[in-house]
Order: structure tokens, then C-alpha cells, then sequence
């Protein structure tokens, strides 16, 4: 995906801006997902590890991007709360 559109693009439930998920981020993600602790926010488990994905300013949701394209479902975004309540 391609930074300059960042500039135009928002989360849809919030309108907060995007940024790109830190690696280590992604990398505690995907462990839980491995785990299967991890379900979109429409209550499907993942199953597939997030290679790459949009993080709202206050780090609170996270939309998956699939082939270069930002999921901006928000029935496919997963609520990072998630991480904190299985340490």
C-alpha cells in the first residue's frame, strides 16, 4: 500500500488517522492469532497471520490490508484490547 494514501484515508467508525502497525506489534498479533485468542470485530477467530495492517492514532484498532488493500470493514477490524486482556 502506498503511504501517500494515508493522507486521505480514516478509520470509518472513528475518523481517526492511520498509520502503519510496528512489526513488533504485528509480531504479538500474529502469536495470539497462532493461539487463536484473536477475533475480528465480528466475532470470527483468525486464522491467517496479518502480514501487514493500519493502526488508529490512539492504537486502539487495527484494520487489516490484504494484497495491498486496507480493509476498512469494521466488521473485519480487530479491537487491540484483545492483546492486553490475555497477558
Amino acid at each position: 500500500m502506498k503511504k501517500e494514501l494515508l493522507s486521505i484515508i480514516c478509520c470509518p467508525v472513528s475518523k481517526q488517522s492511520l498509520s502503519f502497525v510496528t512489526r513488533d506489534k504485528l509480531d504479538e498479533l500474529n502469536k495470539a492469532i497462532n493461539k487463536g485468542l484473536i477475533k475480528n470485530n465480528e466475532g470470527d477467530a483468525l486464522n491467517e497471520n496479518i502480514t501487514d495492517a493500519l493502526i488508529t492514532d490512539n492504537g486502539v484498532i487495527i484494520y487489516p490490508i490484504k494484497d495491498d488493500i486496507p480493509v476498512l470493514l469494521e466488521n473485519k477490524s480487530i479491537h487491540l484490547d484483545q492483546l492486553e486482556k490475555i497477558k
